[in-house]
């Protein structure tokens, strides 16, 4: 019998549905307490994932998830850093 890999499965904090995680951003709250996009998916912390693309990112700022997730106000920088982000995933799928 072949031998299958796991693709680990995320669920995003928005519309909840369960993704590979490399169709989704994770933002991470550090040790110290920063809150930043980790784009490697290997900084340690607690995290939370997003769709890159879809009506997710339009109801981030609304819905308060990651506020929810992390316990904390979240800075405008890191929204910013993920409109940046989505809309560069979504130029990559339509390419």
């Amino acid at each position: 019998m072949p031998k299958t890999k796991n693709i680990p499965l995320r669920r995003c904090v928005i519309c909840g549905e369960m993704k590979p995680k490399a169709e989704l951003i994770r933002a991470v709250k550090s040790p110290e307490g920063e809150i930043s996009l980790d784009t490697s998916g290997k900084a340690k912390g607690r995290g939370a994932y997003i769709c890159k693309t879809g009506n997710c990112s339009d109801k981030l700022r609304k819905s308060r998830r990651f506020e929810k997730s992390f316990g904390m106000r979240v800075p405008d920088e890191v929204f910013e850093s993920f409109d940046k982000l989505s809309r560069k995933g979504e130029s990559d799928i339509n390419a």
